[in-house]
């Protein structure tokens, strides 16, 4: 059996949504509260690389305050730099995210995981 893994915020309706969505289709996911345990950058790559070789923007909030204080330097960051800083600050990454083996997606509009399943 195949064990998907979905990145949570139980505080995010979309989340919440999306997690529905799968108990729905009968699906237990490993839930993991990015906020209390945030990826590390290689995690955060290699979840890039699952989400289809996405950059490190296209994975980022970038309407949270926290990304405020990036947005005037965000365009001269490197993908470094913006992972580390979603590494730091995990409040940045667009959620939820939900993977099957080697492939993620990312939850909004919630149905976007059906893809992968």
């Amino acid at each position: 059996m195949k064990q998907v893994i979905m990145l949570h915020n139980p505080r995010c309706s979309k989340s919440r949504q999306t997690l529905a969505l799968l108990h729905d289709r009968g699906i237990e996911p490993v839930v993991i509260e990015y906020l209390k345990n945030p990826l590390s950058v290689i995690e955060l790559k290699d979840l890039a690389r699952k989400l289809g070789q996405v950059s490190p923007i296209e994975m980022m909030r970038t309407k949270e305050p926290e990304f405020k204080t990036l947005k005037d330097n965000h365009e001269t960051l490197t993908d470094e730099q913006l992972f580390a800083a979603m590494a730091d600050t995990p409040k940045l990454m667009e959620r939820p995210v939900v993977i099957n083996n080697n492939k993620a997606a990312i939850g909004r509009p919630p149905e976007n995981v059906l893809g992968i399943l």
